[in-house]
């Protein structure tokens, strides 16, 4: 283990992990920061689980009259946004303001962030996706990565944590989009998107609240720039983020910035940005042979990601566009806005993520190879996308309402295989990563997710131009090729992998 490890596992004040079973048998902070996630998901797939529809949705209803093609497209860019920001969060964690301080900035944007968009303003829309992204880009990859740090890379119960952790973020994903949509269809857009303010507001009182139950949490850096450096990069960054604004207001007044080229743009970035952020890990002399060996497999689990989420992201897209025009709303009677199919997802996440947690436990060192774990994650995405060609096949006229099961059955395929793929993919993540890579290596994991929604961007743009069959068959032929591919990969992944198991 090496020093780097040693002080993560080493906590300041509550018990070093291996004698920490407070919570369900796992450390204490994971009840804090599964807490935090609850509310930060509650508010994050909440919006997201209205957006798609508010783009869509004509102004005179309040929304912003976009074509359900474009809609999608731009929902996708703004979750490629939000990833792409994770890089930074990861490096000011590892170099500036620490991990906990991180994630608590990064809940204040978001909080703001929402406020913004309970503003019934074109433009506070937009304001308030800037503050998300920047938020959710501080927060998402430091809360991951303290959760690591509750553990010893040997600790049998990490993977079964994450599954907790996982469970726990997806209360938040079953609960938000109930709350948005129901406010959404009887008030209106933003008394939605103020149902997500209130949720992260709560997340922040619980997180500080719980703050001294954190394994390894600091308040500064873990290393740390010298008072020259950080001046020198706050006085950059800030110069920078100026020209940045100068730059693109010139250019969207001039009309060459518009939205469509400005969705290309982040898509091209999301591609460029994990290729060079390999490129330099491979290349530092502060990364030893052993860790960039574990590089090597760790790029397999990267693309498996981004296939995975490029299907699971579009639960909020695609997903829901068909589920608001080509879906029945009603189950047993009961009339629902189209919204809450997104909260099946979440409730499928929530039912079946102790269920994993509890196999995993149980099989011990029998228990498959994270690299199986994700694969079997990535078929079960692509089968989740190919159940639809049957409802979709032959009626792409609107004529016709497919039941409301069918997307639920979807949407089951789709959360177990997000609850087998993630909890192993965080998991595997925060023990490949290099030690002067922490934070910044779950950012790289993250990146996966601003790819998946870079390529999204692109591809949701033939929703409206190709049969739904086509559409989702030939996305999820792909899915279940690349899972496929990824097990037939297992035996040099087991051999590159150590010490994941």
């Amino acid at each position: 283990m090496s020093r780097t490890d040693l002080k993560h596992a080493q906590p300041d004040g509550p018990p070093s992990p291996e004698d920490d079973t407070a919570f369900l048998g796992q450390p204490r902070g994971l009840l804090t920061l599964s807490g935090l996630e609850v509310w930060e998901r509650f508010s994050f797939l909440g919006m997201q689980a209205i957006l798609v529809l508010y783009f869509a949705d004509t102004v005179a209803n309040g929304g912003l009259g976009m074509s359900a093609g474009t809609a999608a497209s731009v929902s996708a860019a703004y979750g490629t946004l939000v990833y792409l920001v994770s890089v930074a969060g990861g490096w000011l964690a590892d170099r500036i303001l620490g991990s906990y301080r991180a994630v608590l900035w990064g809940g204040i944007l978001i909080a703001c962030g929402h406020y913004a968009m309970a503003v019934p303003a074109g433009a506070m829309t937009w304001v308030g996706l800037g503050l998300i992204s920047a938020g959710t880009g501080l927060l998402k990859p430091n809360a991951a990565t303290m959760v690591g740090k509750l553990y010893r890379t040997e600790d049998e119960r990490r993977d079964a944590g994450f599954a907790v952790y996982y469970m726990a973020i997806n209360i938040g994903a079953f609960a938000g989009p109930l709350v948005t949509g129901w406010l959404s269809d009887h008030q209106g857009w933003h008394w939605g998107f103020s149902a997500a303010a209130t949720g992260m507001t709560l997340g922040l009182a619980q997180y500080v609240l719980g703050r001294r139950n954190l394994a390894g949490r600091q308040h500064t850096a873990g290393s740390p720039l010298a008072p020259a450096a950080l001046r020198r990069t706050v006085r950059l960054t800030v110069a920078g983020a100026v020209a940045v604004a100068v730059v693109a207001t010139a250019l969207a007044l001039a009309g060459w910035l518009t939205m469509s080229r400005f969705v290309d743009l982040l898509t091209l970035i999301s591609v460029v940005a994990p290729v060079v952020y390999f490129a330099v890990m491979f290349a530092s002399p502060r990364v030893s042979t052993a860790e960039r060996g574990r590089l090597r497999p760790y790029v397999v689990l990267f693309l498996a990601s981004t296939v995975f989420n490029f299907v699971l992201f579009q639960a909020y897209s695609t997903m829901m566009l068909l589920a608001s025009t080509d879906a029945g709303t009603t189950v047993l009677g009961f009339d629902f806005p189209a919204s809450w199919y997104a909260s099946a997802l979440g409730a499928f996440e929530v039912a079946l993520a102790p269920v994993v947690a509890a196999v995993w436990v149980r099989m011990g060192r029998r228990q498959p190879h994270a690299s199986n774990k994700i694969a079997i994650g990535v078929v079960l995405g692509g089968l989740s996308f190919l159940l639809m060609v049957l409802p979709t096949a032959g009626d792409d006229s609107g004529g016709h309402l497919m039941s409301a099961w069918w997307i639920v059955g979807s949407y089951l395929l789709l959360g177990l295989g997000d609850v087998v793929l993630e909890t192993s993919g965080m998991s595997a993540t925060t023990k490949l990563a290099p030690a002067a890579f922490s934070s910044q290596t779950m950012s790289l994991w993250f990146l996966s997710l601003a790819l998946a929604n870079g390529i999204q961007a692109q591809t949701v743009k033939l929703y409206d131009d190709v049969s739904h069959s086509a559409y989702f068959g030939v996305n999820g032929a792909i899915a279940v090729a690349a899972g496929l591919a990824v097990m037939a990969a297992a035996p040099y992944l087991r051999r590159t992998m150590h010490p994941v198991h």
